[in-house]
């Protein structure tokens, strides 16, 4: 009987070649960092998702669900669920957001994928220098 962990690889797997994308840990690195806010994924932590060694973070998996059109809810952990209940019950976040922000924000997602990486890395370096 196959684990989880070796359920989400190959599941993983085969959604990446559906989505048109090789499975290989440098593919799966690259497209999923460009995708992710949080720190990004090493070569090593995405290859161990492939060959079914660990499980994705729920933050994690919801990225790849929503990248690559499928989805793990089988694999989910219990608290993961619970958050996104949770998480569905601010759908007006951006009702206190000023128009100019909401502007901004949808400018910046109809970006492409590289220049909404790099103007990430420069947000998150003005918090980081912020915070000091």
């Amino acid at each position: 009987m196959k684990t989880a962990k070796q359920q989400f690889a190959e599941r993983l797997i085969k959604a990446m070649e559906t989505a048109g994308y090789e499975p290989k840990p440098a593919v799966l690195e690259r497209e999923f960092n460009l995708r992710y806010l949080g720190t990004p994924m090493t070569l090593h932590g995405v290859r161990r998702w492939l060959l079914g060694e660990t499980l994705p973070s729920p933050d994690k998996m919801l990225v790849l669900e929503g990248w690559l059109d499928v989805n793990f809810p089988q694999l989910r952990p219990m608290h993961a669920a619970r958050t996104m209940v949770r998480e569905e019950g601010k759908a007006d976040w951006h009702a206190s957001i000023p128009q100019q922000e909401r502007d901004l924000v949808e400018t910046f997602l109809a970006l492409p994928l590289q220049q909404r990486k790099i103007i990430r890395e420069v947000i998150l370096a003005f918090a980081r220098t912020s915070k000091k």
